[in-house]
C-alpha cells in the first residue's frame, strides 16, 4: 500500500495556515460540545442495546457515541470529529485510520470518510444567522472557514474575498482566535460580532483597524471555536469543504474552484 505521496500531501497542506500555539493545542473545548452546537437531542438507544454496557466502561462516553465497524468485534467511538476505536468487551482502545481492502485494489480511508460525515453535520448545525457569509446563495459552492482576525493567511484570503465569489464559491466565516480565550484575538472577534455592520467590521479589523465596538452579550465565539477544535481544526484559516473534508491553510480562489469541481483531476498540492 502505498500511503507515503499521501502522508506527504497532508504534511504540506498546513504551510500556508496559522498555527494555534502550543498553549492552547491541547486545550480542552471552552464552550458547547459538538452535540450541544448541533442542539439535536440524542438518539434513544433499547436498554438491550450492547453499546449501553461498553459506553459504561468508558469515561465520559455514551451509547451514542459508538457504533459497530465492518469489522466484527470492534466499535467505533466518536467525540466530536475525532474518531477511536475500542474493542467490545471494553478492554482495549486504539486510534488510527482504519482503510478497506477493496476488491478493485484501493484502499478507502472509512474513517476519514466518518470524519467528513461528523464535520458536516456539526458545522451545517450552526444556524448561518450565528456566521458571517460573503457570497450570494445561488453560488455554486460553499466554504465554511474557521477564521483568526490576527492571522496572516486569514487576511490573505479575506483580502481576496471578491476573487472567491466570482469564481463560484461562498465563504460562511466561523470565529477561531487560535491563541484561545482571554486573549486579543479573541476580543478582536467578539468586537466584530458586536458591531453593527459585522461584514465591514470584519474586513476593517483584518486590515488591522482598531475596533470600537463596545462589549455584547451572546457573541458566538466561544462556542465556534470549542465547535473548531472538536472538528480537529488546529490552524487557521481551516477550511470544511462540502464534502465534509477539512483543509488547512490558504489556497488561492482559482486553484481551490478547480479542486472543488474535480478533486481527482485537481488535486490540492
Amino acid at each position: 500500500m502505498k500511503f507515503r505521496p499521501l502522508l506527504l500531501t497532508l504534511a504540506l497542506l498546513p504551510l500556508f495556515a496559522c498555527a494555534r500555539s502550543d498553549a492552547q493545542a491541547d486545550a480542552r473545548p471552552v464552550a458547547a460540545t459538538g452535540a450541544a452546537v448541533a442542539g439535536a437531542a440524542a438518539t434513544a438507544v433499547a436498554a438491550g442495546d450492547p453499546r449501553v454496557a461498553l459506553a459504561a466502561k468508558i469515561p465520559g462516553a455514551t451509547p451514542e457515541d459508538l457504533r459497530a465497524t465492518p469489522v466484527a468485534g470492534v466499535y467505533e467511538l466518536t467525540h466530536g470529529a475525532d474518531i477511536s476505536y475500542v474493542s467490545a468487551d471494553g478492554k482495549f482502545l486504539f486510534s488510527g485510520d482504519m482503510y478497506q481492502i477493496a476488491d478493485n485494489g484501493s484502499f478507502p480511508n472509512l474513517s476519514e470518510n466518518r470524519r467528513r460525515e461528523l464535520r458536516l453535520k456539526l458545522v451545517n448545525a450552526v444556524p448561518e444567522s450565528q456566521m458571517l457569509v460573503f457570497g450570494q446563495p445561488s453560488a455554486k459552492h460553499t466554504l465554511t472557514v474557521f477564521t483568526d482576525v490576527d492571522c496572516i493567511w486569514c487576511r490573505r484570503l479575506h483580502s481576496q474575498i471578491n476573487d472567491y465569489n466570482k469564481a463560484g464559491i461562498r465563504v460562511r466565516y466561523l470565529f477561531f482566535p487560535r491563541t484561545g480565550p482571554d486573549t486579543e484575538s479573541w476580543e478582536k472577534a467578539e468586537q466584530v460580532w458586536c458591531s453593527a455592520d459585522r461584514k465591514q467590521a470584519l474586513t476593517r479589523a483584518k486590515l488591522g483597524e482598531v475596533l470600537t465596538a463596545k462589549a455584547c452579550a451572546g457573541t458566538p465565539v466561544a462556542v465556534q471555536y470549542a465547535l473548531g477544535q472538536e472538528l480537529g481544526v488546529n490552524g487557521t484559516p481551516g477550511l470544511v469543504l462540502e464534502t465534509g473534508e477539512l483543509v488547512p491553510g490558504y489556497l488561492p480562489a482559482a486553484q481551490l474552484r478547480a479542486y472543488l469541481d474535480d478533486p481527482i483531476g485537481h488535486p490540492i498540492r
